[in-house]
């Protein structure tokens, strides 16, 4: 493996003299204690924790990079990681050093002066686990306390490590691993625990968020977030409370509602509040026929800290049909609405509303759209329910456009609150996907569990060509309390990275798809600065100080045209104002050609290769075997097409389980396999004689919501 790391030589003059020599980072590594995160804004020079601070506001109080001189940015240095997929985690800088998780769980410890390699940890996670992974290997952040990182893997476990070794302190299974769980998120301390979620809502699993003893790795408590069953025993009162919103159809495939993202932790108000997401399957009409609201899908949730006792839940989307997750961002901070002042929380949600809420109390204060939205007319402010439309639920054989798509308005992305301008900064996504029930469904045991015919972006947009449609990304400022828009960035394909926003007025979010990192002018969004990366940028920045200089670091690596077997350049990207180090040149990559055998299979043979394609590959290859972005290969232009033996090497003997493709022995049959490979052969040819149907996407859509 290996690492470059660059520094231009007047830089590195003036950091070794403003240091007086080189020296060593501190010798306890993360010392990070209460008292320093409970007072993380008095030491604007760290970035110890997620969101910057408790209340996720992502908010630097460093001011040397100001409006004036910030196009004086320049690259101070650069390290390479080992991989070649996209990169959503946090990094975290602490007394002299950044830790940053990258895909597949893996951690790395850098001197945060010139990005020399303190160590790597790789939790050595086994590549067909991502048979259970809904959207990409993923991780999104680490956690720091008292000399230790922790960091959730993508099979399950929960790992403290030494800070200053890398080493393991301990490790603990927090999934049932006969079950499709798997974490994507980041960890949260509070008062000496380490609060975690599960994914896999798509697979049938029950969701839970934990809380474990930091120092021992003990589970503390765990708070279920649907009911195992309508009939009990139940775990707690709110469990009980859930059942009756239930039928035991969806409860049979495992309910869903897993915590895979937000969660936060408020010292005033002293409450944990974490966000939830879709049922299993997403169509409600397969999951609960009775339209019970589904407790607790779709909600944010608040519970006692040391015991994990339910306070209130604001269920966003009652009887979610939509995957609208209300696992999105939240942030903590102090308005006054209405005359009156409150501690509140507040979240631009997936579903494209923006939702403020009373911290205590978890009444709702504010809800108005942030994007295009279709599925309601409103929210009735007394009872908190929106107004959904009859028809946006498309009952079966009555398809519906849906605004925002299953991708949603708003994801994982950071958002960022500035207490000095008032306004919030949201990556923001606009997004259209035609809904239509899938009248055959049944429980898949591998692969997703949807209730919806993914080949609707095709055939609708084919014969409803004047609809809206497409995918595009942009940063706007959010005033909460007026719930205004006041400004936007120009939209570019795909999705944006998350925002940092710092006191000297600047908000620095990363391009994603656009490949560049940039600054904007916090209160007109005027763009200030920008730097190309050779990459697309989806993880939000964090901004520190070392020596007296204000340093911005960006992790990067994200889809490329090239595919997966192009080159993404991920890598950790730190820029100050005397940096002068420069990329090294894009290496040159020729992708595979599109070069399938003819197809000459029967419809019959395809049309049966297609639904077990659907049912049991698009989740990761897309829905015409053509992914959208790096995560997988494009299977259009495999040279396993010319070959039934080499594609069922792969397909049913798992020869690349190593890498994530296990075999599918146990629910495809060598028929299966052949009718699949038809199918690709026919997609094949059709991508290289006729270009695709206007507006119909490469890849299923909920691809990128859950990453």
């Amino acid at each position: 493996m290996t690492h470059k790391w660059s520094i231009g030589l007047a830089a590195m003059l003036a950091t070794l003299l403003s240091a007086g020599a080189y020296s060593e980072p501190a010798a306890t590594a993360a010392d990070v204690t209460a008292k320093r995160l409970l007072h993380a804004a008095s030491e604007p020079s760290q970035w110890m924790t997620y969101g910057g601070n408790y209340e996720e506001q992502r908010f630097s109080g460093l001011k040397q990079i100001n409006r004036d001189n910030v196009k004086q940015l320049g690259l101070q240095w650069f390290a390479d990681y080992d991989t070649n997929l996209p990169q959503t985690g946090t990094p975290l800088y602490i007394d002299g050093v950044i830790y940053v998780s990258t895909a597949w769980s893996k951690v790395y410890a850098f001197d945060a002066r010139d990005g020399r390699t303190l160590w790597e940890y790789n939790p050595k996670t086994p590549g067909e686990w991502i048979r259970n992974v809904c959207c990409g290997i993923a991780n999104r952040g680490i956690a720091a306390w008292n000399g230790k990182i922790y960091i959730g893997t993508l099979d399950g476990r929960l790992v403290a490590l030494d800070a200053k070794t890398g080493q393991e302190v301990w490790s603990t299974l927090t999934i049932d691993k006969d079950k499709h769980y798997s974490i994507t998120s980041a960890p949260r301390i509070a008062k000496g625990k380490v609060l975690i979620g599960e994914s896999g809502g798509e697979y049938g699993v029950r969701g839970y968020i934990s809380a474990y003893d930091a120092e021992t790795g003990k589970m503390d408590w765990r708070f279920y977030t649907v009911p195992a069953n309508t009939t009990g025993p139940f775990e707690n009162a709110a469990m009980k409370k859930a059942a009756g919103t239930w039928s035991d159809q969806g409860l049979k495939l495992g309910g869903g509602g897993t915590v895979w993202d937000a969660i936060i932790y408020d010292p005033v108000t002293d409450l944990i509040y974490f966000g939830t997401g879709n049922g299993t399957p997403w169509n409600d009409l397969y999951r609960d026929p009775t339209t019970g609201d589904n407790l607790y899908l779709a909600s944010i949730i608040a519970l006692k800290p040391e015991t994990g006792t339910y306070v209130w839940h604001y269920q966003t989307v009652p009887a979610d049909t939509w995957d609208y997750d209300a696992t999105s961002p939240m942030t903590l901070a102090n308005l006054t609405i209405d005359g009156k002042k409150h501690r509140v929380i507040m979240q631009p949600n997936k579903n494209g509303m923006f939702y403020i809420l009373d911290a205590a109390k978890g009444t709702l204060l504010r809800a108005s759209p942030f994007t295009d939205v279709n599925w309601n007319d409103g929210v009735d402010m007394k009872t908190g329910r929106p107004r959904i439309k009859p028809e946006a639920r498309f009952p079966l054989g009555k398809p519906f456009n849906l605004s925002p798509g299953v991708q949603g308005a708003h994801g994982w992305q950071a958002n960022a609150y500035s207490p000095d301008t008032g306004l919030l900064y949201v990556p923001t996504q606009q997004a259209y996907f035609p809904m239509v029930a899938d009248a055959n469904f049944t429980p898949n045991p591998v692969g997703y569990n949807l209730g919806l015919d993914f080949t609707a972006p095709i055939t609708f947009y084919s014969t409803h060509p004047n609809e809206k449609q497409g995918f595009s990304g942009y940063v706007q400022a959010i005033d909460p309390v007026s719930g205004k828009q006041v400004w936007k960035t120009d939209q570019n394909q795909g999705p944006t990275g998350g925002a940092l926003v710092t006191a000297s007025g600047l908000v620095f979010q990363g391009g994603g798809s656009a490949q560049e990192v940039r600054a904007f002018d916090a209160r007109t969004g005027e763009k200030l600065w920008r730097a190309e990366v050779q990459t697309a940028v989806l993880a939000p920045p964090i901004s520190y100080e070392l020596d007296g200089q204000q340093y911005v670091a960006f992790s990067v690596g994200g889809n490329t045209l090239g595919g997966y077997y192009a080159p993404n350049y991920s890598r950790m990207l730190v820029y100050s104002l005397s940096g002068t180090a420069q990329l090294p040149p894009e290496q040159k990559f020729t992708p595979l050609p599109l070069d399938p055998p003819p197809s000459t299979a029967s419809a019959d043979l395809i049309d049966a290769g297609s639904k077990k394609y659907t049912e049991y590959c698009a989740a990761c290859h897309g829905d015409r075997g053509q992914t959208r972005g790096a995560n997988f290969p494009d299977l259009t232009r495999t040279p396993m097409l010319h070959t039934q033996e080499g594609f069922d090497t792969i397909v049913l003997k798992g020869v690349l389980s190593v890498k994530g493709m296990a075999s599918f022995a146990t629910v495809l049959t060598p028929e299966d396999t052949h009718a699949i490979r038809e199918f690709l052969i026919k997609r094949a040819n059709d991508v290289k004689n006729a270009a695709p149907p206007p507006g119909a996407p490469g890849a299923p859509a909920v691809s990128q919501p859950h990453q």
